[in-house]
């Protein structure tokens, strides 16, 4: 090759080179100006991320599922239902999700719309049932209220107390 030929190849690459780096910064700035957002992405694109962002709220919510597995709600059936607004003996059983009687859960008698003087807390029997000596009022004006109960489920069982449980009410026949 000649020295003039070789010159020319050289001079045609720098050429081009030149002309490659306008296009590339032409294009970077066209990018740059581009407001469309998710419109310029191409649609397979688009679906992945949507079934990505679905799929990683489902799993989200199974694995805070998880833990709930295997859990039973506790619910309390108290005999009577409805008591006036003076000293009355109240037995309150304790029962899973089939009717099946708890023992050794600590249950809760306090005031609900009806007050209380104190919180009352029993243990369950063997049979499942606490015995509570309640003494409710209501106030001025108030013809009914209730008083409500919680449930600690017996230490290491597969229970749980987490919605409202059946209540008491008090009615003033007055």
């Amino acid at each position: 090759m000649s020295p003039d030929s070789t010159s020319s190849i050289r001079n045609r690459l720098r050429a081009r080179l030149r002309s490659d780096t306008t296009t590339q910064r032409r294009r970077l700035a066209e990018l740059r100006r581009d407001d469309r957002a998710i419109e310029g992405l191409p649609v397979r694109l688009v679906i992945a991320l949507v079934v990505g962002v679905a799929s990683l709220s489902v799993m989200m919510n199974t694995i805070g599922g998880i833990q709930t597995l295997g859990v039973s709600e506790l619910d309390t059936q108290p005999e009577p239902e409805v008591i006036g607004p003076d000293e009355t003996d109240v037995t309150v059983a304790v029962v899973g999700p089939e009717g099946d009687r708890i023992s050794n859960a600590t249950v809760v008698a306090k005031s609900g719309t009806a007050t209380l003087e104190s919180v009352h807390t029993a243990e369950t029997g063997a049979g499942g049932n606490a015995t509570f000596t309640l003494d409710p009022s209501l106030g001025p004006n108030q013809k009914e209220g209730t008083v409500v109960f919680d449930v600690k489920p017996p230490a290491g069982s597969e229970y749980e107390d987490d919605r409202d449980n059946t209540a008491v009410l008090v009615v003033d026949e007055n």
